[in-house]
C-alpha cells in the first residue's frame, strides 16, 4: 500500500468516526427511549440531558438532536414524552 493510499484510508476512518460522534436525530433519541418508564432507564439510554427545568416534583429533560430537540417530562420517577421540536434559532 502506498503512503498516499494509507493516508487516505486513515483520513476516511477518522471522518467516519467523527460523523458517529455527532448528536443523534430526534428519531434516534425517541427510538432509544422507546418503552422506557423510569428516570434511571432514560438516563441510561440517552445519557445526561442537555437541559433540565424543574417545577416542584416535575422535571422537563431536554435532549438536543441534530434536527431539533426531544423533551421528556418526569414526575417522581415516571417518564413521559412531552414533545419534539425544532431547535430555536438564536
Amino acid at each position: 500500500m502506498t503512503p498516499h493510499a494509507l493516508a487516505g484510508l486513515v483520513i476516511g476512518l477518522v471522518l467516519l468516526a467523527l460523523v458517529g460522534c455527532g448528536p443523534s436525530s430526534k428519531e434516534d433519541l425517541i427510538a432509544k427511549a422507546h418503552g422506557i418508564t423510569t428516570r434511571s432507564e432514560l438516563e441510561k439510554a440517552l445519557g445526561k440531558p442537555s437541559d433540565i427545568d424543574k417545577l416542584g416534583p416535575v422535571e422537563k429533560w431536554t435532549y438536543k438532536a441534530s434536527n431539533g430537540e426531544v423533551v421528556y417530562v418526569i414526575v417522581g420517577d415516571a417518564v413521559t414524552l412531552e414533545a419534539t421540536g425544532d431547535t430555536p434559532k438564536k
